[in-house]
């Protein structure tokens, strides 16, 4: 039996999916795995408890079944959606927390790029989901020549008006430093245009348009404030349901 890091999942939670998914707390659950799958950055387990068994997904982790978790946190969705696994969940339970065997070595890190717990988790739940309040290294990107929108905002002007722009549209241009694909049903990414400093550098953005890192982009969307996701997973600012173009 292979000992399992504590997983964290960052869970962002922007936006609804196709099937219209709602979330509800639940505290934690331990059982045996009777079924495991890897498939956009995660893993999937079927735990049975012994009364019930629950479908969960965390960060890739090694497990099989007949091994032994416990989750000590997590957020159930119903009617959830696997473009991946091209699968659709009735209910699924997006951990918090989790052992396995009772070992937990190795803090495992949130997808690179998602949100971790308290704010970023490439797929699904991405392999970096925001992690515990988040906070994303400044690009080492080279911003010479990245003009603002025309009529638009610079991130740092995002931060600095947010409680004024909470609810209302905005267009900005950046480049994007970090992306996660296919997360919860939205595309998470990351950007940056140079302006602002530590905590107020980097924009948060969900949408359904495509991008990858070292793209600039057009950004048009509706900024959202203090937004709270659970799990730690807070943001003071972002852009939601925004429209992505790639220049």
């Amino acid at each position: 039996m292979k000992p399992i890091a504590s997983v964290v999942v960052s869970l962002l939670f922007a936006g609804s999916l196709a099937c219209c998914p709602s979330a509800s707390g639940q505290g934690g659950f331990s059982g045996k795995v009777a079924e495991t799958m890897d498939a956009g950055g995660y893993t999937y387990i079927l735990v049975d408890t012994g009364t019930n068994k629950i479908w969960a997904a965390a960060t890739l982790f090694p497990v099989k079944p007949g091994d032994r978790v416990a989750v000590a946190d997590s957020m159930p969705m119903t009617n959830f959606q696997s473009k991946s696994l091209n699968r659709d969940f009735p209910v699924i339970s997006f951990v918090g927390s989790l052992t396995v065997n009772g070992t937990n070595p190795n803090a495992a890190k949130l997808p690179p790029g998602h949100p971790a717990l308290g704010g970023v988790p490439g797929k699904e739940l991405p392999p970096n989901h925001p992690p515990l309040a988040e906070k994303v290294a400044a690009s080492k990107n080279d911003f010479a020549g990245l003009k603002p929108a025309k009529g638009g905002k610079t991130v740092a002007e995002i931060y600095a008006a947010k409680a004024k722009l909470g609810g209302k549209s905005v267009t900005i241009r950046g480049k994007v430093v970090k992306y996660n694909a296919d997360i919860l049903g939205k595309n998470w990414l990351h950007i940056q245009d140079g302006t602002g400093s530590t905590g107020s550098n980097d924009l948060l953005v969900t949408t359904t348009g495509t991008a990858k890192p070292g793209d600039t982009v057009l950004i048009e969307g509706m900024v959202g404030i203090n937004k709270d996701f659970g799990s730690n997973y807070k943001y003071g600012v972002l852009i939601e349901e925004a429209k992505v173009t790639v220049e």
